[in-house]
């Protein structure tokens, strides 16, 4: 028994600003390296998301192939910038199991910073199909510049102007999104505090078990051909 739980990360420019160390990103990574380590019996999947988002593992009791699509995961993987939480959480929704509205979960793991404004209506949404978000903020509340990622170039990400842009850490959007579905926030700090209060204390008490039935199948590779090829080439050689 276990439940269904969709890990959205945040993969926009923004989460490389080192308000966190080494990063915002890599700190998410570290966080969700230790949650596939610590659960059992629950089925994983990872949504990343910055201006739209998409679903780079669907629902596995694998977690190795989960760690491998985790370590592919970079803010070059989505080319359209910017911060669409909404879009991540509906990603995220659709990533379950249509006909199984029961045992669902959202992890969500970002700075907060939504520009699309959709985030509240998306966890409205989500409630509407019986998903639980649980938020991890990550960063500070304090501005902190963005380093730039464009290649060849150095210092940090300014705007049209020639400002350098700030990101911080977003908490009340995180918190509503979180208490609108009955979930929970928290924010992200060193060590696993963040992790156990997330899944230990609020979605194994919070979440309903379902049943979840995994199976392997041997799938068989035909190969006669080189057989063929080789007797072929016997019958060649002999004449």
């Amino acid at each position: 028994k276990g439940v269904d739980i969709i890990i959205a990360l945040d993969v926009s420019s923004s989460m490389l600003a080192q308000d966190i160390k080494p990063n915002r990103l890599e700190r998410a990574k570290h966080k969700i390296t230790d949650l596939l380590n610590m659960i059992e019996g629950d089925r994983i999947g990872l949504v990343a998301f910055a201006g739209t988002s998409y679903l780079q593992c669907p629902l596995t009791l694998d977690y190795s192939a989960a760690h491998i699509f985790l370590n592919a995961i970079d803010t070059q993987l989505i080319p359209v910038q910017g911060t669409s939480i909404g879009h991540a959480i509906r990603t995220s929704v659709k990533a379950f199991n249509k006909q199984d509205t029961r045992s669902r979960a959202i992890i969500l793991i970002t700075d907060g910073e939504d520009h699309t404004g959709d985030a509240l209506p998306s966890a409205k949404w989500a409630k509407e199909h019986e998903t639980k978000i649980f938020a991890i903020g990550i960063g500070r509340e304090i501005g902190t510049p963005i380093p730039s990622s464009e290649p060849g170039t150095s210092g940090f990400k300014k705007d049209r102007a020639g400002e350098v842009i700030l990101t911080k850490l977003d908490e009340p959007t995180l918190q509503q999104v979180a208490l609108e579905t009955g979930g929970s926030y928290v924010r992200s700090v060193t060590g696993d505090m963040d992790l156990q209060k997330i899944y230990l204390e609020s979605i194994k008490h919070k979440v309903e078990k379902k049943e979840i039935k995994t199976e392997r199948k041997r799938i068989w590779h035909e190969r006669f051909q080189w057989m063929i090829f080789a007797a072929l080439f016997c019958l060649t050689v002999g004449y």
